[in-house]
């Protein structure tokens, strides 16, 4: 509470100051979440591991969490603005850490969530937004398997006429992070920076919408060191929980030896992504949504990859992969009814020529509101999804009404993998598939394993300002016990899986 009164006087301080000197507007809007929910998100029950059980996971059943969002808009003009975004939490109720517990109040974080400046170049239609702010790679039908998050970076766009614009962005994701423990510091925070350049042309006629894209990273070689080795723990926090490199930029999840990659000679290696998102609402109310991606990872030194015999296998870093997700949809009076499908290419179970999944930075799939975000998964989220390896159909009905101020989406999913099943023989355990979980990234299935997800959201208009939204979702668990004993471990590797599911209500009070 000490803190959340700081920064409301620290705003009052600032609308005295500046009101008085100059004509600025200043627009306050924010947001309250009140999240509960009870369930189970990890895929393994339990594990053998060197002749000891242990459970996947001792998270606790149900949880209970909070947070805050406030924006503050300095508007000077149409031609000049400033823009600040904190947030408070999340808070998990009755955690110190957090600001939950008792006494524990003067510990909750404030976070800087967004931090720019907007403003328009004189005598031009050319608009630049500079600092932190939020970017999603341009998508339809189904989220970012990408890229959607918060940046530092600068975007730049202008607007050709009413069909034709174009965007331009540079960002930085990561910098001055490396701590260099075996070397005595002498390359701190050298070559580990991850720098983005995009350029997109947003193409909009009537009943159609195409945004062709593409986006080149310069990677140094530090930059992810501490996802390479484990023996370099200051770096080993790298990622957030909107999306982690650990998993999407390295070669697979649970390699046996993935920790001990070769050097490089490069000092930088180079990523790309491409995208070609295309809507069309030309014969509303039927709506068409196609998204086309590609991506690649240079490869930045060689690892030997084991098998579950413990022979070696010289095997290589470069990553690259594609991704198409499909949307079509009918608008009735009653609800949205749709089809929905993906398919993502998969490792072909040689490491030797690297892996073929599709990499990303801080992917945000959402089809579906569990094994993806597509709905408040602040409160528990325990997977936030690339699409990477695995291929899907499923159907919905969306937006549903038929009492005055609720509304239902029901959804069913089918989850399949493109993996080569001889991948398996590489993996550290025979539960490997998992590690994804609380690593927001993909499962890893393999062309023997499935899921199958249900979810049913509802969400009521208790006031103007204030919403109850209560989400029910259950995933049936498919994956091939048989398919993953050949892992390295073999028997003394083995899980028993089981299903997942949660249910949730929150309240969310918007201003």
């Amino acid at each position: 509470m000490k803190r959340i009164c700081t920064l409301l006087l620290a705003a009052g301080l600032l609308f005295g100051a500046a009101t008085g000197a100059s004509a600025i507007d200043f627009n306050a809007k924010g947001q309250w979440l009140m999240g509960f929910s009870e369930g189970q998100g990890s895929p393994v029950d339990t594990y053998r591991k060197d002749g000891v059980k242990t459970k996947g996971s001792h998270e606790d059943d149900f949880q209970a969490a909070q947070r805050l969002r406030l924006q503050l808009d300095a508007v000077a003009s149409e031609s000049l603005s400033g823009t600040v975004y904190f947030e408070i939490g999340t808070t998990q109720w009755g955690q110190q850490s957090s600001g939950g517990a008792l006494g524990a109040d003067a510990n909750n974080a404030i976070r800087l969530k967004r931090a720019y400046i907007d403003w328009a170049v004189p005598q031009t239609d050319a608009k630049v937004r500079m600092g932190i702010q939020g970017v999603a790679l341009p998508n339809v039908a189904g989220g970012s398997a990408i890229m959607d998050t918060d940046v530092a970076g600068i975007t730049a766009n202008y607007k050709f006429n009413d069909n034709v614009g174009l965007t331009a962005l540079w960002a930085r994701p990561l910098n001055d992070n490396y701590t260099d423990v075996n070397n005595n510091n002498r390359q701190q925070n050298y070559l580990d920076n991850l720098d983005l350049f995009s350029l997109m042309v947003p193409l909009t006629f009537d009943g159609v919408k195409v945004t062709p894209w593409a986006m080149y990273g310069m990677v140094g070689k530090n930059a992810l060191k501490g996802d390479w080795n484990k023996n370099i723990n200051d770096y080993d926090a790298i990622g957030t929980r909107d999306g982690n490199p650990k998993f999407t930029l390295r070669p697979y999840p649970g390699l046996t030896n993935a920790d001990s990659i070769g050097n490089t000679n490069n000092d930088y290696g180079s990523a790309f992504w491409a995208g070609l998102p295309v809507a069309i609402t030309l014969w509303d109310p039927l709506n068409i949504e196609v998204d086309l991606n590609y991506g690649y990872m240079q490869g930045m030194g060689r690892f030997d990859a084991k098998k579950s015999d413990g022979t070696l296998k010289r095997s290589s870093t470069e990553r690259q992969g594609w991704l198409a997700k499909a949307l079509v949809e009918y608008k009735l009076d009653w609800g949205v009814p749709g089809i929905l499908g993906w398919y993502a290419s998969g490792d072909d179970g040689n490491p030797r020529n690297g892996s073929q999944r599709m990499p990303s930075v801080v992917p945000m799939g959402n089809f579906t509101s569990f094994l993806g975000d597509g709905n408040m998964g602040w409160a528990r989220q325990d997977y936030a999804i690339d699409y990477a390896g695995t291929w899907g159909v499923g159907a919905q009905i969306r937006d549903m009404s038929f009492l005055e101020d609720l509304k239902h989406t029901f959804r069913v999913a089918y989850w399949g993998g493109t993996n080569s099943t001889g991948m398996v023989k590489y993996m550290d355990s025979a539960h490997a598939w998992g590690d994804g979980y609380n690593q927001n990234t993909s499962p890893y299935l393999t062309t023997n394993d499935a899921l199958v997800e249900f979810n049913l959201v509802n969400s009521y208009k208790i006031y103007e300002n204030l919403e109850m939204n209560l989400e029910l979702d259950y995933v049936i668990n498919c994956m091939d016990n048989s398919t993953w004993k050949k892992a390295k471990g073999g028997n003394d590797g083995s899980f028993s899986k089981q299903d997942m599911w949660k249910a949730q209500v929150v309240f969310a009070y918007s201003f």
